[in-house]
């Protein structure tokens, strides 16, 4: 198999156990039925992780164990992260429109 086929892959699991999780799975819900059509699926996805990532920096703050933190925007691990997360929610989002839409449709 081809090297980047096996990190696209590779990017795609690891994309897909981080929103796994219960914010992420929160998240991806209410994007599901926000999304109307399969052509606003990337747009979706991008708000998803921009919620995802505002989620977690308020985490703290709401549970009065911390302070708000801005995210390190000029680091290299942080659009990786932001990438993974784009990946996963478009797998998510993807799977749970799916099963919307055929529940929808019967």
């Amino acid at each position: 198999m081809p090297e980047f086929l096996e990190q696209g892959l590779s990017f795609a699991r690891e994309g897909f156990a981080e929103v796994n999780a219960v914010l992420g799975l929160l998240v991806a819900f209410v994007s599901t039925f926000l999304l109307g059509s399969w052509a606003r699926l990337p747009f979706v996805a991008v708000g998803a992780v921009i919620a995802h990532i505002i989620l977690e920096r308020l985490a703290p703050v709401i549970a009065e164990v911390g302070g708000f933190h801005l995210p390190p925007l000029l680091e290299a691990h942080f659009w990786r992260e932001a990438g993974v997360l784009f990946v996963g929610y478009l797998v998510v989002i993807g799977i749970l429109f799916a099963i919307k839409r055929v529940v929808v449709k019967s």
